[in-house]
């Protein structure tokens, strides 16, 4: 008995109540009633052997995946889209989103990843797929309804967690440079290993990856970024040659360099370490990015001393700077998800220099004041950035790092400082004063914002106009009405 009669046997409880599911159920009968083959195909089928869970189901259907697709929602009560440049369709129901193409063969030309597509059967389908494990397929057709067909051995691939493409690699690479960064975010998600022949397919043709859109290559590395061990994608796109040309300012961190003995940490592996650490404590994709940029400028701000050795002083405020550049070459987006990791870029040294010294009010209040509701996320990112091999020195940096914590919970409870604004507005000194908007109007607010910060006076509209009073007369302002 072969492997796939085995794993039918294994899994056939999975793939009856599969097929019994409402929505499947109504894909089965239309196929059939209309005497077109059609078969559940892809990711789909993989998760279902590796037991992940997964919603999002492909059709494929050897004839017209849009007509079958308006026959099913038309029975089933749902909305269909259809996308009639690409040949597909897809309906949404409460429990899955099902997508339907027509079986197709394709051919490439060598300047675009774009396919030159003509109408196929199950096997031509089959053969354009990335790698073996996402060839599988699941017939819905009477006479072998629920058998698997795997034409590549694909699940004695699942079963030794291996990643294959199922035809030539240097072809199925060079027809589309995307499956490239995609063997590696599969080999990442399931920790599967790549196999020797595919992988090195993928570093002869990574110089293809630059007719792939920054915007498609970026999804990928999204999706690498948010697995359980990102690291392991960073490593195989760089010992591929991939991420130099992806992501030149990352590969610029690799390596060490000593002189008179001294030598610094690899801030490649460092900087791995670190978005590992956030990524078993978060799920928060932007405080990942804000971990794999934390260092990014310690390159342009490296500087050896004859006394201190090796120093990358002012690569936090360097490093926050780049971020913008970053994020628009990846076309990642330019907006508030961007700002947060400029400042998390920004702040990632202020709790380790606090924890270091005496952790006063003033400078916790200062952290507090800029940090704002992102503290906590700072907080952790801190935590992952020790990444010390003697447990000592951790245990010792996760302690103070308690400390601060405390701290920040004592001030906040006390002062309200979190996203506080001055209690004394810019509106309000000009009214006083009679001025119009100027100079002197930012010196008094930025003199009480100080002050509080300082703990010279209360976070309070009395202390905080009677100091707006003094710094007034310092500026030579006289009063123009009275406090009511």
């Amino acid at each position: 008995m072969d492997k796939k009669t085995i794993l039918e046997i294994v899994l056939k409880d999975e793939i009856s109540q599969l097929l019994s599911c409402p929505a499947l159920k109504c894909i089965k009968e239309t196929v059939q009633a209309e005497n077109v083959r059609a078969y559940i195909i892809g990711g789909f089928v993989r998760d279902l052997i590796l037991k992940r869970a997964s919603k999002d189901i492909d059709i494929v259907v050897e004839g017209s995946g849009i007509d079958i697709a308006e026959k099913v929602a038309g029975k089933f009560g749902v909305q269909v889209n259809v996308f009639k440049n690409f040949g597909t369709a897809m309906l949404k129901t409460s429990e899955m989103e099902i997508e339907f193409v027509g079986a197709r063969k394709e051919s490439y030309r060598r300047e675009s990843r774009k396919p030159i597509v003509e109408n196929g059967s199950l096997e031509d389908d089959q053969n354009r797929r990335d790698f073996t494990i996402n060839a599988l397929a699941i017939s819905l057709n009477k006479n072998d309804l629920g058998s698997i067909v795997d034409p590549f051995d694909g699940i004695s691939d699942l079963e030794k967690k291996l990643i294959r493409t199922p035809q030539n690699p240097d072809i199925t690479f060079s027809d589309d440079p995307l499956r490239m960064i995609r063997a590696v975010r599969f080999s990442t998600q399931l920790n599967f290993s790549i196999v020797d022949d595919t992988f090195e397919a993928l570093k002869r043709n990574a110089e293809r990856i630059e007719i792939v859109s920054k915007e498609r290559i970026c999804e990928e590395l999204n999706k690498i970024i948010m697995s359980d061990r990102p690291s392991k994608g960073f490593e195989l796109l760089a010992k591929s040659g991939l991420l130099k040309l992806i992501f030149p300012q990352l590969v610029l961190l690799q390596g060490v360099e000593s002189k008179n003995g001294k030598k610094h940490k690899d801030n490649f592996e460092h900087t791995l370490q670190v978005l590992d650490n956030v990524a078993a404590k978060s799920d928060n994709l932007w405080l990942r990015w804000a971990a794999l940029l934390h260092d990014i400028a310690k390159p342009a701000t490296k500087r050896f001393d004859d006394n201190a050795g090796w120093t990358f002083h002012g690569h936090e405020f360097s490093g926050s700077k780049m971020v913008p550049g970053i994020f628009k070459y990846l076309k990642l987006p330019l907006n508030e998800k961007m700002k947060y990791v400029q400042k998390l870029v920004l702040l990632h040294l202020r709790p380790i220099v606090l924890a270091q010294e005496e952790v006063t009010d003033s400078a916790v209040r200062r952290l507090l004041f800029d940090a704002g509701d992102d503290i906590d996320d700072l907080m952790l990112l801190c935590d992952a950035d020790i990444t010390s091999k003697n447990r000592k020195t951790v245990d010792k940096h996760l302690s103070n790092f308690q400390l601060v914590r405390t701290k920040l919970k004592e001030i906040e409870e006390k002062d309200a400082i979190r996203n506080f604004q001055p209690p004394v507005s810019g509106e309000v000194i000009m009214e006083t004063y009679g001025i119009a908007p100027s100079r002197e109007v930012g010196l008094i607010k930025n003199a009480i914002k100080d002050a509080i910060l300082d703990g010279v006076i209360k976070n309070n509209f009395d202390e905080a106009y009677e100091f707006m009073k003094i710094e007034a007369e310092k500026l030579g302002l006289r009063m123009h009405n009275q406090k009511s």
